[in-house]
């Protein structure tokens, strides 16, 4: 008489020897022991094709394939926006799932915070052109400086960009001002509509609840805000939030960045 041998298995044994069943959704994938991993190679995937719109938009404004006429250029120049708000979001995941440490360069260097500035404003210019705002940058002096420019720009970029969405009318200021012969505060303001004090208890909460008085413009997932405490704070400093009715938001923090004019 033939034994059948699955029947002859222990009844763990058996179960071991069967495929893993499939997920029934995407919230399943997402709770499950590799859910981390699968949001940052979503975010990935997401951040490659947007990343090659926002450089064939910028080459096509640029007339690198021809000339374009003014309705054109101010066209791509919202597509180039968009794109770039978007991959920027899908970096914020990645950064908020894995650590925002590895944003900061390993050593400070030398940079310009006027070519930080001037770059933020060619980014966030095309939105605010739509909507006719005035986007200002105040540049400190000296502003050749020493410290960690690529993770102060991803910060003044954010900052700047949630600005220009949340503002209606008037004007954004990027600033920089000394409070010190090595120390600068940051500041970025916008004249839109104050954020409400019930706003103000969850503003830096990634995927918070969006509050009855926002605005659609702006963000209800705080993940750029999240982002920019976070890398602020790397940077050894605090993130604050000034907001009152008929004067706008300013958002400000400072920190040490020595001239560089004075090292050897």
């Amino acid at each position: 008489m033939r034994t059948n041998v699955a029947s002859a298995l222990p009844r763990t044994a058996r179960r071991a020897r069967r495929p893993d069943a499939e997920p029934d959704d995407l919230a399943s994938c997402l709770s499950g022991p590799n859910g981390l991993d699968l949001v940052v190679e979503m975010a990935h995937d997401l951040r490659s094709p947007l990343t090659a719109i926002v450089l064939l938009a910028e080459a096509l404004q640029r007339g690198q394939s021809g000339p374009v006429n003014e309705t054109q250029r101010r066209e791509l120049g919202l597509i180039y926006s968009a794109a770039l708000s978007l991959s920027g979001t899908a970096s914020d995941v990645i950064e908020l799932a894995r650590g925002s440490s590895r944003l900061l360069d390993r050593q400070a260097a030398a940079f310009s915070v006027a070519e930080v500035f001037t770059s933020v404003r060619s980014m966030v210019l095309p939105l605010a052109e739509v909507k006719r705002l005035e986007v200002r940058v105040l540049p400190p002096i000296p502003e050749r400086r020493l410290g960690r420019g690529r993770a102060l720009a991803r910060v003044i970029l954010n900052l700047a960009t949630n600005a220009v969405k949340f503002a209606d009318a008037g004007f954004v200021e990027i600033a920089a001002r000394p409070l010190g012969p090595a120390r600068l505060e940051f500041s970025i303001r916008d004249t839109g509509p104050s954020i409400d004090p019930e706003t103000l208890q969850v503003l830096y909460q990634p995927f918070r609840k969006r509050a009855a008085a926002l605005r659609h413009e702006f963000s209800s997932s705080g993940l750029g805000l999240a982002i920019c405490r976070k890398l602020v704070r790397a940077m050894g400093s605090e993130l604050g939030v000034e907001t009152r009715p008929g004067w706008g938001t300013r958002f400000s923090f400072a920190l040490d960045l020595p001239p560089a004019t004075t090292l050897p």
